[in-house]
């Protein structure tokens, strides 16, 4: 790993200024030492620190103004202060303002290396516990990859060599085919699965937003930046960042996504200073990024830095026969092992072409589970787009001498498929745009474009 855990030392005294920068850098962490409070509201408000250590007792700025300017601008960083002996209302002052621990001088060595490490594995832990809270939400092991199909047992035989790897993945998917699910079974089979994974959606975010959050921003960067923030890549350092829809991400940042790919170092906003971070991509997209690339929407060399190993999920009309096991593990995963579908039921499933894949399968077996309450589930509780013919050519509209409105046309059919979408994934926008391959920001556009502003069963 290429960053280090950070600390500043705020110390007017020289010779224990150099006394505390020999032992902590001894201890394996990145440290900078500064001689007085004014330098150290410079480095806190452009650099994040994992621990600052303050006297208390400094000329000009003093260790409270020190104290209050980490919690204004970096709320997570652990402060201890340096205190003169037999002070102890400074200390209790401290920590009344949300110092970590405090220090009494004249003290030894082995003390401060104890209160340090100790401050240092409760930063530690707290990013632990936050990764142990996420994983918690949905495990996402490759025995949750549901499928007996040729082409997923492929998939799954090929999924712990790729993961053993480090180079950069790009997934390819229809909406809803499970290209996340197998994102994190990457992780998760890999040597940095007790690492961080994170996710970002590139298409749910406008540019300026994007880029503050994959690549942090300093305090005063923009109006709102109120406090220094760390970005995804700083806080997957070691681990996977999962880009999904890259496609969507705008041309600019693509070529600042290619600098890191090149460099492993990137720059919050507002800074001039570059962060070195060791993290494996791996991104994902439902479009052709070849047709995007002619069209002049993807970099061409962003394309193939990221297509290092591609991975192709297939669409759930391609393995139909995974149908009944996914349909079983829906069906277990919502507590209602005892419900079985009746043979017409589970032929129609079989027939019906998932424009949504498993997402689609999934969210139908969930509404049939809210309005049914008998454990056989016969066709007729099946929603009603499953009984309907899939459309042909012979559904179309007759086209006589006398014509048609082919605008009113395409409006009632594209009106149609919006509100079906939103049916489909009880009113969630950014799962309906991905059941229509649309980007968030043009599903949006076209819910405004007909007046559509809700869920609608109609």
């Amino acid at each position: 790993m290429y960053k280090k855990e950070k600390i500043l030392i705020v110390e007017d005294e020289k010779g224990m200024n150099e006394i505390l920068k020999i032992l902590l850098d001894s201890e394996g962490y990145s440290v900078t030492s500064v001689f007085n409070g004014k330098d150290a509201l410079n480095h806190i408000e452009n650099e994040i620190y994992d621990i600052v250590i303050t006297d208390i007792k400094m000329p000009g700025a003093d260790g409270y103004t020190v104290l209050k300017k980490v919690k204004e601008v970096s709320p997570s960083t652990l402060v201890i202060m340096i205190t003169a002996f037999g002070t102890n209302e400074d200390a209790v002052e401290a920590m009344k303002l949300g110092a970590y621990d405090y220090i009494n001088k004249p003290f030894k060595v082995d003390e401060i290396r104890i209160v340090v490490n100790r401050a240092m594995e409760k930063r530690r832990l707290s990013r632990e516990i936050e990764l142990l809270r996420e994983k918690i939400k949905t495990t996402y092991r490759l025995e949750n990859i549901i499928g007996k199909s040729k082409k997923m047992q492929e998939l799954m035989q090929a999924l712990p060599k790729i993961a053993k790897s480090n180079s950069n993945v790009l997934i390819t998917g229809e909406s809803g085919s499970g290209k996340e699910l197998v994102a994190r079974a990457i992780h998760n089979l890999s040597n940095r699965a007790d690492k961080q994974f994170v996710a970002i959606n590139c298409a749910t975010l406008p540019e300026g937003l994007l880029e503050s959050e994959l690549f942090g921003y300093m305090k005063g960067a923009f109006t709102g930046a109120t406090q220094n923030k760390e970005g995804l890549f700083e806080i997957a350092d070691g681990g996977s960042i999962f880009l999904d829809e890259i496609a969507e991400m705008p041309f600019s940042l693509q070529a600042k996504l290619l600098r890191f790919i090149e460099t492993s170092t990137f720059r919050r906003l507002g800074s001039t200073s570059d962060i070195k971070v060791d993290v494996r991509i791996i991104a994902a997209t439902n479009k052709d990024l070849k047709e995007e690339i002619r069209e002049g929407r993807f970099r061409e060399d962003l394309y193939y830095r990221l297509n290092v190993i591609p991975i192709r999920i297939p669409p759930l009309r391609e393995r139909k026969e995974d149908i009944p096991l996914l349909v079983e593990h829906f069906l277990k995963t919502s507590g209602a092992s005892n419900v079985r579908f009746s043979p017409d039921a589970m032929k129609r499933l079989l027939e019906y072409e998932w424009k949504g894949n498993v997402r689609e399968l999934e969210n139908v077996i969930e509404r049939i589970l809210l309005l049914t309450e008998r454990e056989i589930i016969l066709t007729e509780d099946l929603p009603p787009e499953l009984l309907e013919p899939q459309r042909t050519d012979q559904t179309l509209p007759e086209l006589t001498d006398a014509g048609i409105d082919l605008d009113k046309i395409l409006e009632e059919i594209e009106i149609g498929y919006l509100k079906k979408a939103l049916n489909l994934t009880s009113g969630v926008k950014t799962e309906a745009a991905k059941l229509l391959n649309l980007s968030f920001r043009s599903f949006r556009h076209r819910l405004a474009k007909y007046g559509i502003s809700s869920f609608d069963e109609d």
